[in-house]
């Protein structure tokens, strides 16, 4: 596709710079002046790999910055992948890949094209191929599209053009990106160059931090858990020949796990009730939501037990050493897994 040249498409103004080190030969460049999460997200991204990991970073809209600059993000009108990587101009349609329907930003384009060895970069590397494949999509989905979204004037929801649908409250103030745009400084205060540079250093932190924390989760903590449920739904038919019961040895993750293996063993919604040990010893029962985000189950406790506790549910249920029932019935404690075992096997008959 044809671009324009970037001094046709933006405005010029003063170069606007934040030097961390002259002598390294790398340069990073985002546009000056106000900013948004998106390239708060993706300077700092850029600057977890070794490559750009002791870059200086330039704010400026001056196309002379843009030559003197590796990579660009967020400005320059222009996007090829290599150095460019700006969403604004005409035409722009890029999206993470056919899967997905939204627009990227700056943030959804530097991941696009480093995401994986950003993530292997904060692993150190203890990731597989496979695995990185499945966070790679993973982050972008629970994270990265959102930002994407959010700069690209995209709603969560398809709202008909005619609608006097109302919020019932707000909450653009404790969103990330609200969060970022409150890091700009304000209107009567100091709106120097110099200011925006060191509130757009706070705001990259910010987010970078938050992305950091959120790749590390998913890399040591959801990702492993894998392995334990794929175990417990191997060896489902030594708990009960039904095969809709599973045990795992300790508290996980398990929903989507779970999910994705039933369909890798062509089992899908044939287990109904995960057993598991909660933070202090004691089991629980769980339903097996109709999906990740589900209130519905595939099937609930028993339904005149629900809402009892202790001696009483232990009572009417024949089942010593009863906790609770949740009232809702998706979810159920017991002493030991035993007793579990049991609530499970009546909801079962």
């Amino acid at each position: 596709m044809e671009l324009k040249s970037p001094a046709q498409k933006v405005c010029m103004n003063s170069v606007k710079r934040v030097k961390l080190n002259s002598n390294m030969s790398k340069q990073i460049c985002t546009h000056s002046g106000s900013f948004h999460a998106d390239e708060s997200l993706a300077v700092y991204m850029l600057r977890l790999l070794p490559e750009f990991k002791d870059a200086k970073l330039v704010r400026s809209r001056n196309p002379k910055d843009w030559e003197a600059s590796d990579i660009l993000v967020d400005v320059g009108a222009q996007y090829d992948g290599v150095k460019f990587f700006d969403h604004h101009q005409r035409g722009f349609f890029e999206t993470f890949n056919e899967k997905y329907k939204t627009k990227l930003s700056s943030a959804g384009l530097i991941f696009k094209h480093y995401g994986r060895d950003i993530i292997k970069t904060i692993l150190n590397d203890k990731v597989s191929s496979s695995d990185l494949d499945l966070l790679y999509d993973k982050v972008y989905k629970q994270f990265v599209e959102a930002l994407d979204a959010n700069d690209n004037g995209i709603s969560k929801y398809t709202i008909p053009k005619d609608s006097n649908l109302e919020p019932n409250f707000r909450d653009n103030a404790i969103s990330i990106p609200g969060i970022i745009s409150g890091m700009n400084p304000n209107w009567n205060e100091d709106t120097s160059d110099e200011s925006f540079d060191r509130c757009f250093a706070r705001a990259s932190e910010f987010i970078g931090g938050v992305f950091v924390t959120l790749v590390k989760g998913y890399g040591q903590s959801w990702l492993p858990a894998k392995a334990l449920v794929a175990q417990a739904i191997d060896e489902r038919m030594d708990v009960d020949k039904s095969g809709k019961i599973i045990v795992l040895p300790q508290f996980c993750p398990w929903k989507e796990h779970l999910y994705e293996l039933e369909r890798e063993k062509n089992i899908e919604k044939q287990i109904e009730f995960v057993l598991f040990t909660d933070s202090s010893g004691a089991w629980r029962v769980s339903t097996v939501p109709i999906n990740s985000t589900s209130f519905q189950f595939r099937r609930g406790l028993p339904e005149p037990l629900r809402g009892l506790r202790d001696e009483e549910l232990s009572t009417k249920s024949g089942v010593p050493g009863c906790i609770f029932i949740h009232a809702a019935g998706f979810i159920g404690g017991a002493k030991s897994k035993e007793a579990v075992y049991e609530l499970a096997k009546m909801s079962l008959a």
